[in-house]
């Protein structure tokens, strides 16, 4: 290859010098260059670099966005997002492929993420996901919300202190997403699974704060529409402003047009209820005493009636019987109880006595165990002045066990000694 980047008639390149060649020609010629495509398929991997496939109806290229160029764009890509990505060409000559090296890119128009959305919308619909024979009811009085956000977002604070200010005693269990970028969507369908699979609340909220289409796109992901629509838990979406509408709204038991709207949405006012009790506390008095009066008065007409004196007659007669009874009665438990009280006294007695003879019994029969098993001990016969003969770690019972060569060890209680 001569100084101008071609092969001369007479050279036949190897593989190595063609690709060589090729890797000066297109890394010099498209350096710097913008081209516009739709994003399929983004990667994010562990060390933050983006990977994906920039694409149109008849050709695509695979690209790449280093870590420092993603962290400087701040919102992630999108699987079917319209942009213009810029940067340079590189060739891998080792697997003979070329790829474009992103270092900035800028949104081509919303036209296609909406047109994703009006699709999505209604493929869903059409399933039945919207329909309102699916919506689940929120509890009156719920003991637990959980909350799938971003820790740092705006929308949990928002969150948190509406509910001190509205119902302090409920429980709030936070699950730390992604609200926007790639790995998004999937942070949040693994948020609302761990509270209906995992950690059950009595509500779920699913939020973020406002921003623009491409902001909010996560929450109109198939996968996390899906997912709240098969949660078990009742959910409320409460993504972006008043005029943000997302796919999860549509989805959702319950659409807040805020955080602070969810809150109000899935607890009472502490202090509504308060005042609602105090009512109705006053109206139960005010009615008990009209009818308190209305006592009062029939009473007085009863006892300026003739037909009350007789009736206090009989009254009268039916006390006296009824004190009767009572001394009756008290006489009769008197003598029950001195005779159950007897009773008792004797069985205690039994019990006692039973339980001394088997614990005597159980303390002979112990002692004799123990003595029996004193006897089996090997080292029993040692204290009454036997030995024990000791060769090569073996017990020598008789004496054509013994090996003349090894050494002896004879074992007293008291001590030992080795004989060569």
């Amino acid at each position: 290859m001569n100084t101008t980047g071609k092969f001369t008639s007479t050279h036949v390149p190897s593989v190595s010098e063609l690709t060589g060649g090729i890797k000066m020609l297109l890394e010099s010629e498209f350096n710097g260059i913008r081209v516009e495509g739709e994003v399929s398929k983004p990667v994010q991997s562990a060390n933050g670099h983006i990977y994906f496939t920039l694409k149109d109806k008849n050709a695509q290229l695979s690209c790449v966005m280093w870590r420092s160029s993603a962290q400087r764009m701040g919102a992630g890509l999108l699987h079917g997002q319209q942009i213009i990505a810029e940067g340079d060409i590189q060739v891998y000559a080792p697997q003979g492929r070329y790829q474009l090296i992103v270092g900035s890119v800028m949104q081509a128009g919303a036209g296609a993420l909406q047109l994703a959305f009006e699709e999505l919308k209604k493929k869903l619909e059409n399933e039945g996901l919207f329909s309102p024979a699916h919506k689940k009811q929120l509890p009156a009085f719920p003991k637990s919300i959980g909350v799938v956000t971003s820790e740092s977002g705006a929308a949990f604070h928002d969150i948190v202190s509406t509910l001190q200010k509205r119902f302090p005693m409920v429980e709030v269990r936070l699950y730390h997403a992604s609200v926007q970028g790639v790995a998004a969507a999937g942070e949040i369908v693994q948020g609302i699974r761990f509270f209906s699979q995992v950690s059950p609340v009595d509500v779920l909220i699913v939020t973020r704060g406002g921003g623009s289409l491409e902001d909010l796109w996560p929450f109109n992901e198939e996968a996390v529409a899906r997912a709240i629509f098969e949660c078990t838990i009742p959910v409320i979406s409460a993504v972006g402003h008043e005029t943000d509408f997302s796919i999860s709204d549509f989805v959702a038991d319950e659409r807040a047009a805020t955080p602070t709207q969810a809150v109000i949405l899935a607890v009472p006012d502490l202090n509504e209820l308060k005042m609602f009790v105090d009512e109705a506390g006053n109206l139960i008095q005010r009615k008990l005493d009209d009818m308190i009066q209305r006592n009062k008065d029939l009473v007085q007409r009863l006892i300026r009636s003739h037909g009350l004196q007789v009736l206090e007659r009989k009254l009268g007669f039916a006390r006296e019987r009824l004190r009767n009874t009572e001394v009756l009665m008290l006489q009769y438990l008197k003598s029950k109880t001195g005779t159950g009280r007897d009773r008792i006294g004797h069985l205690h007695y039994r019990l006692v006595q039973n339980m001394s003879q088997r614990t005597l019994r159980a303390s002979e029969r112990l002692q004799l165990l123990q003595s029996r098993l004193e006897s089996l001990n090997p080292d029993a016969p040692l204290k009454r002045g036997f030995t024990r003969v000791m060769q090569d770690g073996h017990w020598i019972r008789i004496s054509t066990a013994l090996n003349s060569v090894a050494p002896l060890e004879i074992i007293w209680h008291d001590g030992k000694v080795r004989i060569n």
